[in-house]
């Protein structure tokens, strides 16, 4: 069992891509957060078009970004980093200009504009898993990835707060704020293109090729379909139970979900580095475990009566929410760990397509499930998760190669901040756990 590791906040920013590139995070993350929870309320509002077309609009645009994965994820294994993840922004940035060019009424420009804003919210999380995994590895890496995703939950809180105070303006504050949105992926897209990071494929020979196949990772691919129904459970499911079952105010389904991102933000690096004790797959396996008896405990909680039902769903959504962190600390970490490096972009890709599908279907699954009683809905949840906790702790799979990223790296990382997240011009920065073969393991 290996011990904590124990990464400085300098070198986690390193770790990270380096402080221009952290900064594009965050601003890339508070553009986000300005916009996309009330898209369906700008179609709507400032369009003026139907719900159920502004919906399908927005269901087309996920859709169609998932489709793009593939194609994402041999661009990385070609050997581009930095320039996907600025991509990713630009491709929204042409989004926003196509929402703000759109006359009202006109469906067409909407939907259109959904499936820019669709492309580069699918394609951002495997170019930026990929980013990190090139300037970082081992359980610095798993670090790394952890507090990109608190930094970004923070960004997207932020930028929420800041939309809902604006609302009050009606049409003309929402389109203020998707100008925001565009002048934030433009200033993040710019940001993360100087830093000018790539690899070189290997193609010495005995060594995997970047045409090479992907691994399938079948089994852990199949569980984080439901593994990922976890982020839509504050926002669908327990609004849906608070409202519908319990006739709870809205504010407590507010409580929740600010709850959720604070404890996210504050303790998905913390939790991460404490669960470098395990391996990851262990640690995936645990995040499935609580996961499934949180909702066993949002069943046992919505049974309560004399008005406790609500406070202990809030209670119980913390244990939920911590197995959130643990999923999203070991999910996309062991997803790095398995693939070799020259295929790591299309096994980011195949991830991102899971997580995505099951983003997807979750609020249908969800609320299906829900009109058939807690019992259902909960039992279901638990089941399905408990499932695939198992089939993860049981799976084995052919673990990689312990990698030298200095076989990788190609010269130009050393231009830019990719060179400073290295000990050298083309060196990535290495794991300060002393033993690299426990890194290595999944």
């Amino acid at each position: 069992m290996a011990t904590t590791t124990r990464i400085r906040p300098s070198a986690l920013v390193r770790a990270s891509g380096g402080p221009r590139y952290a900064v594009a995070l965050a601003v890339d993350a508070l553009g986000t957060g300005l916009l996309r929870p009330f898209l369906l309320l700008y179609g709507v509002t400032v369009l003026r078009l139907s719900a159920p077309a502004t919906g399908i609009a927005m269901t087309a645009g996920v859709v169609v970004g998932l489709v793009c994965m593939p194609a994402v994820g041999r661009w990385l294994d070609r050997g581009a980093r930095s320039t996907v993840v600025a991509a990713s922004m630009l491709v929204r940035v042409v989004g926003v200009a196509l929402l703000l060019a759109a006359p009202a009424g006109h469906a067409g420009l909407f939907a259109t504009a959904a499936l820019f804003l669709g492309v580069g919210n699918q394609a951002w999380p495997a170019a930026h898993a990929a980013l990190v995994a090139t300037v970082a590895h081992g359980r610095t890496r798993d670090a790394a990835l952890a507090a990109g995703r608190a930094l970004r939950n923070a960004g997207l809180g932020v930028g929420a707060l800041l939309a809902t105070a604006c609302l009050a303006g009606g049409g003309t504050a929402l389109r203020a704020l998707a100008a925001a949105t565009g002048l934030a992926y433009l200033i993040a897209a710019a940001l993360a293109w100087s830093v000018h990071l790539s690899v070189r494929p290997a193609a010495g020979p005995g060594e995997d090729s970047a045409d090479g196949p992907a691994p399938r990772m079948g089994v852990l691919l199949a569980a984080n379909v439901v593994y990922v129904f976890c982020l839509n459970v504050p926002e669908i499911a327990l609004p849906l139970v608070l409202v519908t079952r319990l006739h709870a105010s809205p504010v407590w389904s507010a409580a929740i979900f600010v709850a959720n991102t604070v404890l996210v933000v504050t303790l998905q690096v913390p939790v991460t580095i404490l669960m470098s004790r395990l391996s990851r797959r262990t640690a995936l396996a645990l995040a499935g475990v609580v996961l499934a008896a949180s909702y066993l405990g949002f069943l046992a909680a919505v049974r309560l009566c004399h008005g406790w039902g609500a406070p202990a769903v809030a209670a119980v959504s913390v244990v939920c929410t911590v197995g959130e962190i643990l999923y999203a600390g070991s999910a996309t970490a062991l997803v790095t760990a398995l693939a070799p490096t020259p295929v790591l972009g299309r096994a980011l890709a195949r991830f991102q397509l899971s997580t995505g599908f099951g983003l997807a279907v979750s609020p249908a699954v969800i609320t299906t499930l829900a009109a058939h009683g807690s019992a259902t809905l909960w039992g279901s949840l638990s089941a399905a998760t408990l499932a695939s906790a198992a089939a993860v702790a049981t799976e084995k799979e052919r673990e990689t190669r312990p990698e030298d990223p200095r076989r990788h790296v190609h010269p130009a990382t050393a231009s830019g901040e990719g060179g400073t997240a290295a000990a050298g011009p083309t060196r990535p920065v290495p794991s300060r756990d002393p033993r690299p073969p426990m890194d290595a393991r999944p």
